[in-house]
């Protein structure tokens, strides 16, 4: 028999037992459309990930709050004397204050853009007229270099200026979900030196922003941002919150040397001594995304499992179907070797049956989990995902699959003695 006549053979096998091979096709493509479909998901949120959280790019950093607890947790057990002990504590679990803020912005010497910020309520209500947002607009606040440092742009009006910061001017931009949400359309030049009311403060609108998208369901345009004096004023997140200070050094070669001299010059801010370590944490922009993606391949390592799992299920059922298609058809395998058919012939068409369905499988699971994974590319606005990496893994898993589990029943059903297949009832 030549190969296209055993191809032929199997296929038309296969299809006369529909039921038997679709219940195994099935289990196949489970497995590998968990796999396909969790990575597809991992990579589609990746991309915003790397899109939301890089905005300032590789050449930023940011300085932050750092809490008790991540000192204690990051520093696990260690030695030392009790005073030294005193000592650390009562420097740590302090917030940063906006004298410290203002101070390193006027004391940073470096060559680098330098922003200050201060996040405010996360369930506000904007009003203008009888027309008002949900209570889930975030307020953010900020100095001239926010938008610049966080990845927003003007899309009409003007930025908050450095006098709009140091008079606490009544001044807002407003992104795009809430001019919508207030002005009826997408003409973001509309809502442009109207008044708006924020909890009850009037604040004139100098400027919308471009749309940024969302996160997590997070939308990064449901925001107003004003200056963070006014947001320390009128709308604190709570009394104890701290300000935040984001720098971008005009190069990525300066970053090394641009947290060296932040440290320098934020450490006597701080009143740190020589021998205690830092209470405020430096975070890279893309230090993120790196936490994040670490994260992520836990997921990757779920995936594995579950599809490892499923297929070993899948491969066992593969071999009880080729085992009892044996057993079924002992005659024709007879017949087969009566009239000349030979052992390799009688492997090659159980080894390609086995072969076939769970290619099957891994066909339809690949295209399931593609189509489930970019459900979520298509929650976060990205484009078009698909792993190909993965799905040529998902093919070469079932191939091998397919091979093991029909293996067996292949080598035994070439074995069969002829004149004993025939007289098989």
């Amino acid at each position: 028999m030549k190969f296209p006549d055993v191809i032929s053979l199997s296929y038309r096998t296969i299809r006369s037992n529909r039921l038997r091979t679709g219940i195994t096709v099935s289990i196949i493509a489970l497995g590998i459309a968990a796999l396909i479909g969790i990575r597809t998901a991992i990579e589609a949120m990746t991309q915003k990930f790397t899109e939301s959280f890089s905005s300032m790019g590789a050449n930023g950093f940011s300085i932050r709050y750092k809490p008790s607890w991540q000192v204690n947790f990051n520093r696990g057990v260690v030695k030392e004397d009790t005073r030294k002990r005193k000592q650390k504590k009562s420097n740590t679990d302090k917030r940063i204050t906006r004298e410290q803020a203002e101070s390193f912005k006027e004391n940073f010497r470096f060559p680098a853009q330098v922003g200050l910020s201060f996040s405010g309520k996360r369930n506000s209500t904007i009003t203008y007229n009888t027309k008002k947002t949900g209570p889930n607009v975030y307020i953010l606040g900020g100095d001239e270099n926010y938008l610049d440092l966080n990845g927003y742009s003007v899309a009409y009006g003007r930025n908050i200026g450095v006098k709009d910061v140091s008079s606490g001017a009544l001044v807002c931009l407003i992104g795009k979900d809430v001019a919508v949400k207030l002005f009826g359309d997408d003409n973001l030049e509309k809502p442009v030196d109207r008044i708006v009311r924020v909890n009850n403060i009037a604040l004139r609108v100098i400027g919308t922003l471009n749309p940024k998208g969302s996160t997590l369901g997070r939308s990064w345009d449901n925001c107003i941002v004003t200056s963070y004096i006014n947001v320390q004023r009128f709308f604190p997140n709570s009394d104890n919150a701290s300000f935040s200070i984001g720098v971008k050094v005009p190069d990525v070669k300066f970053l090394q040397s641009g947290i060296g001299e932040a440290q320098g010059v934020f450490r006597p801010l701080r009143r740190l001594t020589s021998l205690e370590e830092d209470n405020f944490v430096v975070d890279k922009s893309d230090s993120f995304v790196e936490m994040l993606l670490r994260q992520l391949s836990m997921l990757t390592i779920a995936a594995l499992v579950i599809g490892f799992i499923t297929l070993v299920g899948a491969a066992i059922g593969l071999m009880n179907i080729m085992l009892v298609a044996v057993s079924e058809r002992t005659k024709e395998i007879g017949l087969v070797k009566a009239i000349g058919g030979k052992q390799q012939n009688i492997r090659q068409q159980f080894l390609y049956e086995s072969v076939i369905i769970s290619l099957l499988g891994a066909v339809f699971g690949i295209i399931a989990g593609i189509l489930l994974g970019n459900i979520v590319s298509l929650l976060m606005n990205t484009g078009f995902v698909v792993p190909w990496g993965w799905v040529a893994f998902g093919v070469f898993i079932c191939s091998i699959v397919g091979l093991g589990a029909g293996l067996y029943p292949a080598l035994k059903a070439s074995r069969l003695n002829p004149i004993e297949a025939l007289r098989y009832e």
